[in-house]
């Protein structure tokens, strides 16, 4: 089947391995980007599509009169018109579980830095501070052990288990969100499945809340002004799912008024964000502040997720073909 990838750029494919998508594909066309003018005629004649996080609208879909396959390279697929995609008999697959250590890794990160106040204390040894002092180590800001704290999630899929399993080596209570509108929920097999909590509870007891849901209707700005005013002055939020579930407006204002403490964003609304974002303003604007660390978009980007992103793929372009249902969306 005739395969194009729309944005090949977006996996950094530099230190990737494509042999296997060459060999065993008919052909395969990578393009590095793909603005919206041009997606038309590069979708005109292919079979299978695959995307990270171009756009596909339903007009889009309309003019590939080919398209049999669209094969997403993450997880997430709020950028593809789905209900246009099923109207008009193209499959969607999507990849699972293929960043977790990558995401997992970069969430202890945020957690860790804000916790320990590492930013401080680097600043410290680089303005003289720590060489000028009378004692031996410098205690202030002070940091707590993670230990007997509650970890917050919202969001217990393959990412949010694989968070709470490094958070219980740490000593950590793990809960995680009862969310009105799911309708079913899976036990681990393992017996570590976290107890589950209204939101409007959940957020009162957690000295962490992580994301980790999809971006939906129901998800967006999830987390508001009266969800962050229920969490702890000392609470840390960290986002390394969808920017949209935080409304940014909200979390500059509890950062500056202490209604929480810290928060670790790893994902903004518009990506990138070139007309600006009230947590990229703050950010500027405030010298540096060390309650709020923004990284750009990296979490799930560990080489070996990327390799393993361009595999899953492969292996859902292959079933498709064998008429098997393998991570399919639709």
């Amino acid at each position: 089947m005739r395969t194009v990838f729309l944005d090949f750029a977006s996996l950094h494919p530099e230190d990737l391995n494509t042999q296997h998508l060459s060999a065993h594909l008919d052909s395969i066309e990578y393009w590095s980007h793909s603005t919206s003018d041009k997606i038309a005629a590069r979708l005109a004649e292919a079979e299978v599509a695959v995307v990270n996080k171009i756009q596909l609208s339903r007009a889009d879909l309309e003019q590939a009169r080919r398209l049999k396959l669209i094969c997403l390279a993450a997880t997430g697929s709020d950028n593809v018109d789905l209900q246009a995609a099923q109207d008009l008999g193209i499959a969607v697959a999507n990849i699972r579980d293929y960043c977790t250590p990558s995401v997992v890794q970069h969430v202890f990160t945020l957690i860790l830095t804000l916790n320990q106040n590492l930013d401080a204390h680097r600043a410290q040894v680089r303005g003289g501070a720590w060489q000028n002092a009378r004692d031996f180590c410098l205690l202030e800001p002070c940091f707590t052990e993670l230990r007997d704290q509650t970890l917050g999630l919202i969001g217990l899929g393959a990412l949010g288990s694989g968070v709470a399993d490094v958070a219980r080596a740490f000593g950590m209570r793990v809960v995680a969100a009862r969310l009105p509108w799911r309708t079913t929920h899976v036990t681990r097999a393992d017996g570590q499945d976290a107890q589950r909590l209204p939101l409007n509870e959940l957020l009162p007891q957690a000295d962490v809340v992580s994301l980790h849901c999809p971006l939906t209707d129901d998800t967006r700005r999830i987390i508001d002004a009266a969800a962050l005013d229920l969490m702890q002055r000392h609470a840390l939020l960290i986002n390394t799912a969808r920017g949209a579930l935080i409304d940014s407006d909200a979390l500059v204002h509890a950062l500056q008024n202490g209604i929480i403490a810290g928060a670790g964003i790893d994902v903004l609304p518009e990506e990138p964000p070139v007309n600006g974002n009230p947590l990229l303003d703050y950010l500027g604007s405030a010298g540096q502040p060390e309650n709020l660390i923004v990284t750009p978009h990296i979490a799930w980007s560990a080489r070996e997720s990327r390799q393993r992103a361009l595999d899953q793929i492969l292996s859902n372009i292959k079933a498709f073909a064998a008429n098997e249902n393998l991570n399919r969306l639709c």
